[in-house]
């Protein structure tokens, strides 16, 4: 079975976004140890799974090439295939994704157990929070940036009950962000 990865920034009161969604918290000069550790964590990961709303902004962004990133990351980013969780989208209106619909539970578990390499999610805020709730992520890689904005959208979500989670590693790094990678404990 396939391993679903949550990669996601983080502020270090736990919001993955303000409010509104809001992400100008978020510090992207990022040292080059942060893309170190991104390329070894995604080095068995075929398949990006993105929320339909950033999937709007994502898609396009990285098929313009944004500055600032190296060749090599603009091709991964554009040539992997996305799957894009929507029930109100029938087919893809971008090049190189589809579209997954339906039970949000079932469809995930389905797209697990399809042949391949490991899946990489980076929300947004919705699935993320529907992907922890349902109990669907293998690993979290949280991205903690050294700010607290007092409110927004939480990483985890209300859920009945407690999840407990294991530390599978914990790495800071020069520029201030500190990566903490978690796996679940299930029985």
């Amino acid at each position: 079975m396939r391993t679903l990865k949550l990669q996601i920034q983080t502020t270090i009161d736990g919001y993955m976004g303000g409010p509104e969604g809001e992400m100008d918290w978020v510090d992207f000069n990022w040292s080059d140890d942060v893309g170190a550790y991104i390329d070894a964590m995604t080095s068995s990961v075929d398949c990006i799974l993105l929320g339909r709303e950033l999937a709007g902004g994502f898609i396009p962004t990285w098929a313009a090439e944004p500055q600032g990133e190296t060749k090599e990351t603009v091709a991964w980013m554009n040539d992997t295939p996305k799957v894009v969780v929507s029930n109100t989208l029938t087919e893809s209106p971008w090049p190189n994704a589809t579209i997954l619909g339906g039970d949000l539970a079932s469809a995930i578990r389905d797209l697990k157990e399809r042949p391949g390499g490991d899946i990489v999610t980076y929300g947004g805020a919705k699935l993320a929070s529907g992907l922890i709730a349902e109990g669907l992520i293998d690993e979290i890689h949280l991205f903690v940036n050294p700010v607290s904005i007092g409110r927004g959208l939480p990483v985890f979500p209300d859920v009945a009950g407690h999840q407990r989670f294991r530390l599978a590693g914990a790495r800071p790094f020069e520029c201030g962000i500190t990566a903490l990678h978690y796996e679940p404990k299930r029985d």
